[in-house]
């Protein structure tokens, strides 16, 4: 019975504490905010609720900590120093300040974190797409701290660069390149309009028909085929079987006394016109 009223006099001695107390902690918008006092942790929501950034807190309840102010820079670098240091590269923005970032070393991060994976990382406060920074993970979030310096800056210049000429990530090919920045070009360019596979297929097969002055309709994914349906530029329609590596023709939907493979598909719209 004794050690129950110690310990809700420790309990009662600790709130009292919690709310004379001012601490530092990140937000994201929408999000929450932890402290400990006396060896306990306390959540609060904070106030305003739109709030996202570094900010010094204090509590009003035991559910809301107002922000006093934002917290400045040597304040936020000494909060950072307690947690473990990785390196990232920028993906793509997720919402505000929050972005989506994948290692620069695969190996690195299966030491220190025993995963690897792409990691949602907040209050990013500079940085574009590819940019390479330094983070912090306290064991359930990562927070950005800077971004890295020593990288070589005409990586960053490359992927955007790649990105404006729809380069597909498995075509990506630049001096330095690893495995892990493909990765992350690949995460980047998967939301963006194009960059799909049935989105670069259908505009390989464009390209190749219109440089015959055919017209695409639609295309239907094989194994190792597509069954293209296409016109001549005076509206005929043809249904032909088109080889995915090279464009050649398996079947045109004619007979070309079994030289259809002679064919690909951009000479195979002359060879229609002129049976026509």
């Amino acid at each position: 019975m004794t050690n129950i009223f110690k310990l809700i006099n420790q309990i009662a001695i600790a709130q009292a504490q919690l709310y004379t107390t001012q601490f530092l902690a990140p937000c994201v918008k929408g999000g929450r905010v932890r402290t400990r006092v006396a060896g306990m942790i306390y959540t609060f929501t904070p106030k305003p609720n739109k709030f996202e950034g570094w900010g010094i807190f204090q509590a009003v309840d035991e559910k809301t900590a107002t922000v006093i102010e934002e917290a400045d820079l040597p304040e936020i670098v000494e909060y950072l120093q307690h947690f473990s240091q990785i390196r990232l590269r920028l993906a793509h923005q997720l919402r505000g300040q929050t972005w989506l970032a994948y290692p620069v070393n695969e190996a690195d991060m299966r030491q220190r974190l025993n995963v690897i994976k792409p990691i949602a990382v907040h209050l990013v406060t500079e940085g574009v797409a590819f940019e390479q920074i330094i983070a912090r993970w306290n064991g359930q979030s990562c927070w950005f701290e800077e971004v890295d310096r020593r990288t070589d800056p005409v990586i960053v210049e490359t992927l955007q660069s790649a990105v404006k000429q729809l380069i597909p990530a498995e075509e990506l090919q630049f001096k330095g390149i690893t495995p892990e920045i493909r990765t992350v070009y690949e995460l980047a360019t998967r939301r963006i309009e194009g960059f799909t596979q049935p989105q670069q297929d259908e505009k390989r097969l464009r390209k190749a028909l219109q440089m015959g002055d055919g017209i695409l309709q639609q295309f239907h994914d094989h194994s190792d085929y597509w069954t293209v349906d296409w016109t001549t530029a005076d509206g005929v329609r043809h249904s032909s079987a088109i080889a995915k590596t090279d464009l050649t023709v398996v079947s045109s939907g004619i007979c070309l006394s079994g030289r259809d493979r002679d064919f690909d598909l951009q000479s195979l719209v002359g060879v229609m016109e002129q049976q026509e």
